[in-house]
């Protein structure tokens, strides 16, 4: 079949089923590309590691097929996955942190466990920033010590944003139809928007994160980028479901789908009301501002209605308020050390161990940027203490209850829209990262899912709109974004630039 690397899953799958292609070839085919784009050529560096079992397990699911058919819509479809989620194989899970380097995980995440049952190939591990950007206030994202620097595909020199960089690197690139990434607070829909692809962050609960390298469990989720918001749809009814490994997933019982491609409408946004998010997300860039302004006036000839402002009432308090990094400090070190617990092989135990490490291999883990979050972190209490309860309750209340909450019921709204982000920046190793804005923060504290889809270019730059909710609205806000996609097309494949002349 002919472009393989813009190819949707389900263009792949009907090319499996018409014999035209095999799980095999087409990992074969996804090898040699990272081979070409990521190792030379532009030389990406969105992708850590390929797995050395893949073509085997590619063979395997031929022969499966050949023998009784395929799993489902997955069946022989090569995906890659970030750097700190387990997969009990031959590859390592290290954050991308050379402190992790030693013995391969005991055994899969339950995403990854999830993914190979429904016949996905676990083709490799992604890129990422360094310990999902959690290290240092002074980071750039997309770099690991691991992995090095990974860079974006449209203009080389421009920043793919993170923590999930490499995850949505390789999708723009074509390295793989999907991939995972994870999210604590804008590491799956700000790479999303830097490198122009479809990005979802589900409610935290929906998908578990058993055997994902943590920051915070009372905000990370695990969710797909994708190349379209029906393949992000298929990954995505792969990986939910209760899982006793991760006690958030009980609450999705009753509220789970194993099917998101049933919500796909592309009339979808017709009588929906859509609220526009202004303030606190717009302003930061006048040129993707219009991009959004565009996509806007496109949904309300599509036939929504469109509630413009429809700001968070709590947006002013949210801006000045430290609660959530406080409580990111304290579910770090707790966190971190729980996951540690369950690795053998390696050369680190706590948070003190890590950063002891780092500083004996300062050279390499340190010479760009230091560990003043690590520190902070490790100078925190326990979950006990009341300064750490009062800054959840306080996050959680201010972004869900009193802010997406109270706009959507006072304006009866299916979900809220706002810039994913501004146009990505050019990478500064000595300054760090230069956010161009961003709107993912209420959702993140409160724990409630976005989608984010291309919405349009600056120059050669991609710029998304990014589709909010409340808990559990990831039925509703996949309908809007797959009805904006098709209306819109507003993606296309990245050029590779050296730079902006």
């Amino acid at each position: 079949m002919d472009r393989i690397e813009d190819a949707t899953i389900t263009e792949l799958q009907a090319a499996m089923s018409a014999g035209e292609i095999t799980a095999r070839e087409l990992t074969e085919f996804f090898l040699a590309r990272i081979e070409a784009i990521d190792r030379s050529g532009p030389q990406l560096r969105s992708v850590i590691e390929t797995n050395p079992d893949a073509l085997q397990i590619a063979a395997r699911l031929d022969e499966e097929r050949r023998a009784r058919g395929p799993r489902g819509p997955l069946h022989g479809i090569p995906i890659l996955v970030k750097d700190n989620i387990d997969t009990g194989d031959r590859m390592l899970t290290t954050a991308g942190s050379l402190a992790l380097v030693g013995d391969p995980a005991p055994r899969d995440a339950t995403v990854i466990a999830r993914l190979r049952a429904a016949g996905v190939v676990i083709l490799g591990k992604t890129n990422l920033s360094e310990w999902a950007n959690f290290r240092s206030s002074y980071s750039y994202s997309g770099w690991s010590a691991r992995g090095g620097r990974t860079r974006n595909p449209y203009v080389l020199d421009r920043n793919p944003s993170g923590s999930s960089s490499g995850s949505a690197v390789a999708v723009a690139a074509g390295l793989a139809p999907a991939a995972l990434g994870t999210e604590t607070d804008g590491s799956i829909v700000s790479p999303s928007n830097n490198n122009g692809v479809v990005g979802v962050k589900p409610t935290v609960g929906l998908t578990s994160r058993a055997g994902v390298v943590p920051i915070a469990h009372s905000q990370d989720t695990v969710g797909p980028h994708a190349r379209t918001v029906a393949d992000a749809a298929l990954v995505l009814g792969a990986l939910t479901g209760p899982d006793d490994r991760d006690p958030a997933t009980l609450r999705s019982e009753a509220r789970h789908h194993a099917d998101y491609t049933a919500f796909l409408d592309p009339d979808g946004l017709r009588g929906a009301r859509i609220g526009v998010a202004r303030k606190g997300f717009w302003g930061y860039s006048e040129k993707a501002d219009r991009v959004i302004e565009a996509a806007i006036e496109a949904m309300r000839r599509a036939g929504a209605e469109i509630v413009d402002p429809a700001d968070l009432p709590t947006i002013d308090e949210l801006r000045r308020d430290d609660s959530e990094f406080t409580v990111l400090l304290y579910e770090f070190k707790h966190d971190l050390e729980a996951y540690l617990a369950t690795r053998t092989g390696v050369p680190v135990r706590t948070l003190a161990d890590v950063i002891a490490f780092n500083e004996a291999h300062a050279d390499v883990e340190l010479k760009d940027f230091g560990q003043d979050i690590f520190l902070k972190a490790q100078a925190v209490g326990t979950l006990d203490d009341e300064r750490y309860r009062q800054a959840l309750e306080r996050s959680r209340r201010l972004a869900g209850p009193d802010g997406i909450d109270a706009v959507m019921e006072r304006y009866r709204l299916d979900a809220l829209v706002a810039p994913t982000g501004g146009p990505a920046w050019v990478t500064d190793i000595v300054n760090g990262n230069r956010y161009g804005g961003g709107s993912s923060s209420p959702a993140a504290r409160a724990g409630y899912p976005l989608v984010t889809v291309p919405a349009g270019f600056v120059g050669e730059l991609p710029v998304n709109i990014t589709f909010m909710g409340r808990a559990w609205s990831e039925p509703v806000l996949i309908r809007l974004a797959y009805a904006f996609e098709q209306l819109t097309q507003a993606r296309r494949p990245p050029k590779f630039l050296p730079t902006l002349g």
